[in-house]
């Protein structure tokens, strides 16, 4: 997009959407706090920021602050997940949900629950990373199958399929449990409700290490999209690039997704959307993917909040229904090649 266009202006326009999607982010942490099924003032805001639950308006605001922690954390990691495969596969229709790595993630976790009774954070955590990092190697061992090698169709087509058979599996673990059906069942919509600083606390240190680990290999990613063959040339180890962005992806998803649920199409929809209004080059389109994130998931919880007033529609529900039309209308454009 920006081909013709010198390289000082090209920095312009990133920084400005840097900017403007750090403003976004304080605005909609605000309305995040602020808008709910019940109205609250400014003094329950401030009491309830001191650590005040007295009244019903203060308890509501300490419930929202770890809600909205929530969904900046998952939000940021999906999308940054989504731009780092999207990378490390030349795939723009990439996607931690599409890839089935979600899926893979959510299986373990559901596993993990029905035959051995894990509850704690940490144990859903390290259920989803195996879980994550399983799926990825068997898609991509799949897509990579044939002539050609790992095309974007055939990772896309081998994702979709393991997605399918993984919803599958779990919910044939699920149906016969009834004194868990229901948790795991509202867990697996995906969503931030009931997010406590108690579970979200011990899978910090894995959102820290992803985010580390993503954002540091943009310059490898940049390499990888001139090319193979270009890469190697410039003196990059390809499969050792690859494995280590991937450890990054994997690591963001299953710290998500042991928290909220598997959720799609995020990590499709943000990466793509900035890649192209800013440009390919991955230092600046990893965190502006993050910050992207960020803001596109705290406003879907915030509108699942208000549209459906006194109920609640989940984020995954939301991100559903905006990421589907872009997904197709991705593909139509892209014509599923390469990036």
């Amino acid at each position: 997009m920006f081909s013709k266009v010198p390289s000082g202006h090209r920095d312009a326009v990133r920084s400005f959407w840097l900017v403007g999607l750090f403003a976004l982010l304080g605005l909609l942490v605000v309305l995040s706090i602020v808008v709910g099924t019940r109205d609250v003032g400014t003094d329950d805001i401030w009491a309830a920021l001191n650590g005040q639950t007295e009244t019903i308006g203060q308890s509501a605001i300490a419930v929202r602050i770890p809600r909205m922690v929530l969904a900046v954390l998952a939000g940021g990691a999906l999308a940054l997940a989504g731009a780092v495969m999207q990378g490390v596969t030349r795939n723009p229709l990439a996607d931690p949900g599409i890839l089935g790595v979600n899926s893979g993630a959510s299986l373990a976790v559901v596993l993990g629950v029905a035959w051995f009774g894990i509850s704690s954070p940490e144990a859903y955590f390290w259920s989803a990373l195996l879980g994550a990092a399983v799926t990825t190697l068997f898609v991509y061992a799949v897509g990579s199958l044939g002539p050609g090698g790992a095309t974007p169709l055939k990772l896309t087509l081998a994702g979709a399929a393991t997605s399918v058979a993984c919803v599958s599996l779990f919910i044939a673990v699920i149906l016969p449990l009834n004194d868990i059906a229901g948790g795991i069942q509202t867990w697996l919509i995906g969503g931030v409700g009931g997010a406590t600083f108690h579970r979200i606390v011990p899978v910090l240190p894995f959102f820290a290490a992803g985010l580390l680990i993503s954002l540091l290999s943009a310059h490898k990613l940049n390499s990888l999209a001139l090319g193979d063959d270009l890469a190697a040339g410039l003196g990059d180890n390809v499969a050792l690039s690859r494995i280590i962005a991937s450890v990054g992806a994997v690591l963001l998803c299953a710290a998500a997704t042991a928290l909220c649920g598997p959720i799609i199409f995020l990590g499709l929809m943000v990466p793509h959307l900035l890649r192209l209004m800013t440009g390919v080059d991955y230092r600046w389109l990893l965190p502006l993917s993050t910050l992207g994130g960020a803001c596109f998931l705290l406003f879907a919880d915030t509108l699942g909040r208000v549209v459906a007033r006194p109920d609640e529609i989940e984020v995954s529900i939301i991100t559903a229904l905006f990421g589907a039309p872009i997904f197709i209308w991705i593909v139509r454009r892209q014509k599923v090649r390469e990036l």
